[in-house]
């Protein structure tokens, strides 16, 4: 059997910025300390930073039930209102805001501020885009195909961004509908350069092998896309969090093995699971 990993498959910059940031303060002794959010989309992650004293803080209300400490901003970002309030109720806030997340929130700031209705390709109820909506003067509207593309006067001034992680191939044709649609239409491409690597590394990969495992968080949705790639391009794909699904997905052993894994999968975890695939087959 043949293995073949992606070279873009694990940590992304974003994500090793906000991990490292964390781990430095929890070395430097800071407490209490928080997140808002999980850091990242990885269970096993947030696990260890928990075993380790870190809490999580989901919500503004569960802001003020707490200790004021040191409060880390999760790499997806949070909305300006709950920054502010972090600040209120006397956190010390340290941003761990994806500095290409940060971009799209004065993207959208700036431009809503000029008189431009927000248009937003991505998942609404992802904490990215959540977060994006939060930086944006007035209500945008969020969609994830060219179906859900508003009807609009076509003099509408309009600023289209994406989530970080959207398809490319996706954005690409949403854009040409948008211009054909609209005239005052400014588009800003802010999907990330390492996804788009990311996303087409993996449907390489997949077309040249004959099972694709694709590992990261049940919640992640980079690594969903990367598995919507893989499995247009691959039957036998297996979407994972650990070594230990392979087992229940009843992986069969097949010629050429290739494996892909989202922005906040840990090398280790990678590791893992090659030399699970390599040993027991």
């Amino acid at each position: 059997m043949e293995v073949k990993t992606a070279r873009t498959a694990g940590f992304c910059f974003g994500v090793e910025r906000a991990v490292n940031m964390l781990d430095r303060l929890i070395g430097e002794g800071k407490r209490p300390l928080y997140t808002y959010g999980p850091i990242i989309h990885n269970d096993q992650v947030v696990e260890d930073f928990a075993s380790r004293g870190v809490e999580v803080i989901r919500s503004l209300k569960e802001l003020y039930e707490k200790k004021p400490g040191y409060i880390v901003i999760r790499s997806h970002g949070a909305s300006r209102r709950e920054q502010e309030e972090m600040e209120a109720a006397g956190f010390a806030v340290v941003d761990a805001t994806c500095p290409f997340v940060k971009k799209i929130h004065g993207i959208v700031r700036e431009q809503g501020q000029a008189g431009r209705r927000i248009l937003i390709t991505g998942d609404k109820n992802h904490a990215e885009v959540q977060a994006i909506i939060g930086w944006c003067p007035t209500e945008p509207v969020v969609f994830d195909n060219e179906e859900e593309i508003p009807e609009l006067p076509a003099d509408t001034p309009l600023l289209l961004v994406s989530q970080t992680t959207f398809q490319l191939d996706k954005f690409k044709k949403i854009v040409e509908i948008i211009k054909k649609r609209y005239y005052n239409a400014v588009v800003v491409n802010t999907i990330c350069h390492a996804t788009q690597k990311r996303q087409q590394e993996a449907g390489d990969l997949a077309v040249l092998s004959d099972a694709m495992i694709v590992i990261g968080g049940s919640q992640s949705s980079n690594t969903r896309k990367l598995a919507e790639i893989c499995e247009a391009n691959c039957a036998k794909t297996y979407y994972i969090q650990t070594s230990n699904d392979l087992i229940k997905q009843d992986f069969k052993p097949v010629r050429v093995v290739g494996i892909t894994a989202g922005a906040s999968t840990p090398k280790k975890i990678i590791e893992e699971v090659q030399n699970f695939v390599r040993s027991k087959f």
